[in-house]
């Protein structure tokens, strides 16, 4: 679940902790660029196949002999891998050399890729699909890293501009090309699709990017409680959200114990974290105004943007029926324009206050959420393209913006705790949010569902007339009354299920919008931050 959220965190992180290590010179010479060519491409890799397996996990269930269901944990694992990593991200490449840990993880990336492509059983190919995020969910901030400590300042913006269309580019593809690979060569061909790119970025970090020595002294000084707590908690906690709306929550004997686990873990977390002189993430940044409120902001934008992602293939597929590849068709109208925005985002930021442009987009966000509550059973790509297009204008004055006025004024030693405090949040925020939305999406279908029974029954003359119509039309066919009569009460009955189910997905955007809009109020309340080259300052 990493994007261009990062951008800010990573980009203040280089400036506050290496600007000793930056070239002197604007100059920067082809080996340099070909080590952040190659960095970008791995963080591609990485958010593509965040994506690309949804479009995908039917034939890949049928193939490994599991259902739907148990196929859920295939994009799970992932998710609660790439978490787990990313407040340890920071630590570890500091005990372990930029260089070197970016090439091991992506090695360890390219063989688990393959690995899922030779998976015969499912607890394979989780075990698989868990390694590709733990390993997956290094490259993106890594990305950054190199980005800023081997970039000087004027030449920052372009590196930022080409994150930017990986990290838009990629979840927009993500779903077409997974569908179109498995219809057309089949679905180990969605992680056969990391080689080439792998090893391009395997030679490219070997080239480009300066060896330094390890800094194996920092294990003894490691927070092993708190990385053992926070570890198992958010593994935990990742397991609940997910699950829970899927096996009824308190109704499954697994999503409790998940739940206790978390429940114990985390405020031990806290606890530990709270004590110690060096914590392995400070959580005391979010007593700072602009810190917190921005967590808070960041939390609503990963409901929004996993929330969209989760509801609208959802919808696709149930109410109208389209495969993968038409689903991605849909979907890549909330990236391609972005393609179109990202290069122009440096500026903007350096010419207007940030705070609004972080207001205008949450409020086009909303607007495209507020568009997809109008759904009807005939609504499809033509419709769907319009708010995706608001949507894919609104994301990137979000992303950036947000992240420089989270971190402006965090002091060097500190970036590190913030950088992990600001993802884990926007991850928690999508998988808060997509537990909230399944939630809502089942409660609210049932309660439409008998709104609409109650409006529709033998007793109204309009219901009887429908019914009688659909009767004698089957009854054309078979022949047999009772038959006719009782195939016309389920066609009533799937259609009744069907108005209850777009009306819920109506209610879900609806919320998604109103979200969004109230976080957009909350920026009003931010400290002006005024953002000059490379990193944000006051």
């Amino acid at each position: 679940m990493t994007d261009v959220t990062d951008v800010g965190l990573n980009r203040s992180q280089a400036s506050l902790t290496t600007n000793d290590e930056l070239p002197p010179s604007d100059n920067v010479s082809l080996k340099d660029w070909i080590g952040v060519t190659a960095t970008l491409l791995g963080a591609f890799m990485a958010i593509l196949d965040i994506q690309i397996t949804n479009a995908s996990l039917n034939d890949i269930t049928g193939a490994l002999g599991a259902t739907i269901d148990e196929g859920s944990w295939i994009s799970t694992g992932y998710l609660v891998a790439e978490i787990v990593v990313i407040p340890l991200t920071g630590w570890l490449s500091q005990v372990f050399a930029i260089r070197r840990y970016l090439l091991v993880n992506a090695a360890l990336f390219l063989v688990f890729s393959i690995a899922c492509a030779f998976a015969t059983t499912l607890p394979m190919m989780i075990l698989f699909r868990a390694g590709q995020g733990f390993t997956g969910g290094v490259l993106i901030p890594m990305a950054f890293t190199v980005i800023l400590t081997t970039l000087p300042p004027a030449k920052q913006p372009i590196g930022l501009a080409m994150f930017g269309l990986t990290a838009t580019f990629a979840p927009s593809i993500g779903p077409t090309v997974g569908g179109w690979l498995t219809d057309n060569f089949g679905w180990q061909y969605i992680f056969y699709l990391n080689v080439i790119p792998g090893l391009l970025l395997i030679a490219g970090v070997m080239y480009g990017i300066k060896p330094k020595p390890m800094e194996l002294n920092r294990l003894k000084q490691g927070d092993w409680w708190g990385i053992a707590t926070i570890a198992s908690g958010l593994a935990a906690l990742e397991f609940f959200l997910e699950e829970g709306n899927r096996k009824d929550w308190l109704g499954s004997e697994e999503v409790v114990r998940a739940g206790i686990v978390a429940s114990i873990a985390l405020p031990l977390f806290v606890w530990i974290q709270l004590r110690r002189k060096q914590p392995l993430v400070n959580l005391r940044l979010l007593k700072q105004r602009n810190f917190g409120l921005s967590s808070i902001v960041n939390l609503v934008t990963g409901l929004g943007l996993y929330g969209s992602v989760f509801l609208l293939p959802l919808f696709l597929a149930q109410i109208q029926g389209y495969n993968a590849m038409k689903i991605g068709e849909t979907i890549m109208w909330s990236g391609v324009p972005q393609l179109f925005i990202i290069p122009f985002l440096p500026k903007l930021i350096q010419r207007f206050d940030l705070r609004l442009l972080i207001s205008i987009g949450l409020s086009l966000f909303g607007v495209s959420c507020f568009m997809n509550s109008t759904l009807t059973y005939q609504t499809g790509i033509e419709q769907l393209m319009w708010s995706q297009i608001v949507r894919a204008c609104g994301q990137p004055l979000i992303m950036i913006p947000l992240s420089s006025v989270a971190t402006a004024g965090i002091e060097p030693k500190q970036v590190g705790s913030a950088s992990s405090l600001f993802n884990m949040g926007r991850n928690l925020g999508g998988s808060i949010g997509i537990a909230i939305l399944g939630t809502m999406l089942s409660m609210r279908e049932k309660f439409h569902s008998n709104r609409l029974g109650e409006s529709i029954s033998l007793a109204n003359q309009l219901t009887r007339d429908r019914v009688d119509q659909l009767t004698q039309s089957f009854l054309a066919q078979s022949g047999d009354p009772i038959m006719a009569q009782n195939q016309a009460f389920a066609v009533v009955d799937r259609l009744v299920r069907r108005e209850a189910s777009v009306m819920a997905y109506n209610d879900c955007f609806f919320f998604m919008g109103c979200a969004l809009f109230l976080s957009a109020i909350l920026v009003l309340f931010f400290k002006r931050v005024k953002s000059t080259g490379g990193a944000a300052v006051h």
